[in-house]
């Protein structure tokens, strides 16, 4: 019976199989055989023992190992008593040298690598998508709103081009800290590798040689948790630009608003009362999830302070942790990379709503323009500050008011006004820098 929402609504197949059970106890195996072959090759065991561990690998069940489990309440050595009975005399080199979290970190390591390259993978995805909405809608001029009130013009060019930055930024962390947190160990009961000899550190060297993954400078018998966090506190920044993303197209397609929307299916229902309603849902589930990843940095920071060389409190929350941060982040970034790519434009509310203060959110222009031709800076505000406020409590054109009066006409013609007040010549560089963030980050873009 499925209970978490992982289980029935949210998340990747991809996702999912590489946090899943079966994979976690094939990562495991091949950390195991990873091990047998590492210590064939520094002559520790023999070498036909450590490829016929490799050979009987694939022949384990995890079905098998949870019955042993269920006996001897430990779920490491039930993994290594399931390998071992598949793989006949040779099981009794299974193990050797290694403590549990030799096995399970270096087997979390092989998840993460996967778990990232699918993040990465949807990361380049919503760049793409991103960078071709900045691009179509590079000239689309709109107001600009601060502390929620509208103020000079922008375009929708930069806001998706601002978006993309910080996903771009996202794929360059992702590829800086991928060294950092995809690692394995091999040093046995406290870190001194006492069990190996001294060949622990050339054993350790080529298991994770196998595996395809980094070994540790140093640990104690866990590899340090500060690697996860890092993990974790990734997928928290990558939810809150996805949360920041949807916030904004939830605000624009308010109905007072109504700039963006996302795509509405053609039988899609909205309410279950109100049968007019057309809610960003999606927006709103990515808004939601988000919370959710973002809640595993706190305990994933409380895992890296443990008892001496361990305790087991780390244990528990990782087993929740990973899986549910990892499914939810991919699922909310497959989620925002079709809301993005669906989004509909209202070009004409976008106008209205740019033209609605009747050019008072241009007096800066006009405050600048002033500044340049002999008023001082200070003056000027005030001047356009007092004008604005009229021409708001009027209803009136700020034009209008600013032509009657003489401290603004000694400097700037009607004809000035009409030109200073156009929201389409307001926008400064914001064409030119989409242009180049496009020129820059398509190299990334899959």
């Amino acid at each position: 019976m499925a209970i978490h929402p992982i289980d029935y609504r949210y998340g990747t197949p991809e996702m999912r199989a590489v946090w899943g059970e079966e994979n976690r106890f094939r990562a495991i195996v091949m950390a195991e055989v990873a091990l047998a072959r590492a210590e064939a090759a520094h002559g520790m065991i023999p070498r036909e023992d450590a490829e016929t561990i490799a050979a009987g690998a694939p022949d384990a069940r995890l079905e098998r190992a949870k019955e042993i489990e269920a006996e001897i309440d430990h779920d490491m050595m039930a993994i290594v008593r399931a390998l071992s009975e598949v793989c006949g005399d040779a099981g009794r080199w299974i193990h050797y040298g290694a403590t549990s979290n030799d096995i399970l970190d270096t087997a979390t390591a092989l998840q993460i690598r996967d778990s990232l390259a699918l993040i990465e993978e949807k990361l380049a995805k919503l760049l793409s998508v991103l960078l071709f909405r900045s691009a179509e809608t590079r000239t689309l001029v709109c107001a600009g709103r601060t502390h929620g009130q509208i103020g000079v013009p922008t375009t929708y060019g930069l806001r998706f081009a601002i978006w993309a930055s910080e996903v771009a930024r996202h794929i360059e962390r992702l590829r800086q800290m991928r060294p950092r947190v995809v690692v394995g160990h091999l040093t046995g009961a406290v870190g001194t590798q006492a069990a190996l000899g001294d060949a622990g550190i050339d054993i350790q060297e080529t298991m994770m040689e196998f595996l395809g993954i980094r070994p540790v400078d140093v640990s104690n018998q866990l590899v340090s948790r500060d690697r996860y966090a890092e993990y974790f506190m990734f997928l928290a920044n990558v939810a809150t630009t996805l949360d920041k993303i949807g916030l904004e197209i939830r605000l624009m397609q308010r109905s007072e608003i109504g700039e963006l929307a996302e795509a509405f299916g053609k039988k899609q229902v909205g309410s279950s009362t109100m049968p007019h309603k057309r809610n960003p849902i999606k927006s709103e589930q990515v808004c939601g999830l988000a919370r959710i990843v973002r809640s595993a940095v706190e305990p994933a920071l409380q895992n890296n302070v443990l008892w001496d060389e361990r305790d087991l409190t780390n244990s528990s929350t990782e087993r929740v942790l990973f899986p549910e941060a990892s499914v939810l982040a991919d699922h909310i970034l497959r989620v925002m990379i079709d809301v993005v790519d669906g989004l509909e434009f209202n070009k004409e509310n976008i106008r209205k709503n740019l033209m609605m203060l009747r050019g008072v959110n241009l007096a800066e222009s006009v405050m600048i323009e002033l500044t340049k031709r002999g008023m001082s800076r200070q003056e000027a505000h005030e001047v356009m500050r007092t004008a604005s406020m009229q021409a708001l409590a009027g209803g009136r054109d700020l034009a209008r008011v600013l032509g009657e009066r003489p401290e603004v006409t000694e400097f700037v013609t009607r004809e000035d006004l009409e030109r200073l007040l156009d929201p389409d010549a307001y926008i400064g560089t914001a064409v030119r820098q989409v242009d180049r963030l496009i020129e820059k980050l398509q190299p990334l873009c899959p």
